[in-house]
């Protein structure tokens, strides 16, 4: 039996992770303009999709760079032809052929519905950036709480953004995680 070598390889260093907020077409020039009033972002780069139908008052966008804080994110619209609709049809399309029971275009159409995430932002004026949040269109899920059970023993609360979106809004957090003392 042949003796496998394996090279060592330098570790991979990543440098950032940028999460991306995929809004049904066309609105994620509203959801840009949503996150700048909500969350004061700001708009770092847009690339706009060259095609644009006749109907459409502006063209859709492929990604918008945002920044809160020092955390980017993009945002981008979810037409048919987006990148990440033809991954996944491509992906159940190999389900499909794989196990035979997948519903490939009723897939489809329920991921235009369906995304959405849950985002952590940190803040010492809670009330004041879920109050900034709701009268930029977001809807408050809870009141606000403090102790253990939120962000690590500060205050936190969340709203939902018009998009299916949850942002936690939390005070700076202490440390967690860390062992107990004996």
């Amino acid at each position: 039996m042949a003796q496998e070598t394996h090279a060592v390889s330098s570790p991979v260093v990543f440098t950032a992770v940028k999460s991306w907020l995929v809004v049904e077409g066309p609105k994620a020039n509203e959801a840009v303009q949503f996150y700048k009033a909500a969350f004061g972002a700001e708009e770092l780069s847009r690339v706009n999709d060259p095609k644009r139908k006749a109907e459409q008052e502006l063209p859709l966008i492929r990604s918008a760079e945002l920044k809160i804080g020092s955390s980017i994110f993009v945002v981008s619209d979810l037409s048919d032809d987006s990148p990440c609709v033809f991954l996944i049809t491509c992906f159940l399309l190999f389900l499909r052929r794989s196990v035979g029971v997948m519903n490939v275009t009723l897939f489809r159409s329920s991921v235009k519905s369906a995304v959405s995430g849950v985002f952590c932002l940190e803040t010492e004026a809670v009330e004041a950036a879920i109050a900034q949040a709701v009268g930029a269109g977001a809807v408050s899920d809870d009141e606000v709480v403090e102790g253990e059970g939120a962000c690590c023993g500060g205050r936190a609360g969340k709203v939902k953004d018009p998009y299916g979106n949850v942002w936690l809004i939390c005070s700076p957090a202490n440390k967690c995680g860390g062992g107990v003392a004996a």
